[in-house]
């Protein structure tokens, strides 16, 4: 990607980050534009429509009509469960010459959990998947041990030995769960300076500081930013504000950081999803690029 290319080279390392400081709007409109057309890392893939949630079955011309949108715009796509339509995901992103990470919903259910497993092996065998990802923040939840969550990442990387398999959770956990940093073949972090308070005039400083935590808690392993974002509408956290102009500039930065950095980077999120208000209130629902009625935001 080659973006801005004379302000990406005037940044060092020890300066303070932001490649939208500065500039006018006209030039960020435009700058938004180009990364988009030139294409991104990744997307979470966004799966639910107004009026749809998690347990809902989703058909795969959902799946398919909403990963058209995405295909011209990113290289990897990441799905977040193997059931209830979301095994569509994968599938139909490598018929569309995208790659995956796929990931297994784990929480409290086990029989849920062994259904997740399930899939997420199938689809690695039949070629649906490029990165395995065994759980999402489930300590993070508190929904598993890290004893279970062992037993889960050990069955799917004997099943799957030539797939890389890692877990998903807040950058932080790696440092905090060494044994589950040292079963996982990737590191696959989420850093959220929003959720932490973090005003946006310091959050890609702050979240370069959260990849440098996971990197120096993986010890040599390859690190992924599997989810990071900034709300366009909501409630206030702390210093951290929603608003259009910052989830636009926050995504902006983050584009041209991975870039300029060699980070992949998969962007939360695709579309904006209703249902969210209900575990995060109304700034849940405001995370994506495109709205729900999968019209470009920005």
């Amino acid at each position: 990607m080659s973006l801005n290319k004379e302000k990406l080279l005037s940044l060092k390392p020890d300066t303070h980050l932001s490649f939208v400081e500065g500039e006018s709007e006209e030039a960020l409109k435009d700058l938004f534009e180009e990364i988009l057309q030139n294409g991104v890392h990744g997307f979470c893939f966004s799966l639910y429509e107004d009026g749809q949630k998690p347990g809902d079955i989703i058909s795969e011309a959902q799946v398919r009509r909403r990963m058209e949108i995405l295909k011209p715009h990113t290289r990897w796509i990441r799905s977040f469960s193997c059931t209830e339509g979301n095994e569509f995901i994968p599938k139909v992103a490598k018929e569309m010459g995208i790659k995956t990470l796929v990931g297994a919903w784990l929480g409290k259910d086990d029989e849920i959990n062994q259904r997740e497993i399930e899939g997420l092996i199938t689809l690695a065998k039949e070629g649906y998947v490029d990165i395995a990802a065994v759980g999402n923040e489930v300590l993070y939840r508190k929904d598993l041990t890290e004893d279970e969550l062992l037993d889960f990442i050990a069955k799917v990387k004997a099943e799957i030995p030539h797939i890389p398999v890692g877990y998903v959770d807040a950058y932080y956990e790696f440092s905090a769960c060494p044994r589950i940093t040292e079963v996982c073949d990737v590191i696959l972090c989420n850093c959220y300076p929003f959720w932490e308070g973090c005003a946006f005039e310091n959050s890609l400083d702050y979240m370069n500081q959260m990849y440098q935590q996971a990197k120096a808690a993986g010890n040599g392993k390859d690190v992924i930013i599997t989810e990071t974002g900034w709300p366009s509408q909501g409630e206030n956290l702390a210093g951290a504000v929603p608003a259009h102009r910052s989830a636009r500039d926050y995504f902006i930065n983050t584009q041209l950081w991975s870039a300029n950095e060699n980070i992949p980077v998969f962007y939360f999120s695709s579309f904006d999803e209703s249902w969210k208000v209900g575990a995060e209130g109304i700034v849940g629902a405001y995370w994506g690029i495109w709205d729900k009625d999968e019209k470009l935001k920005f």
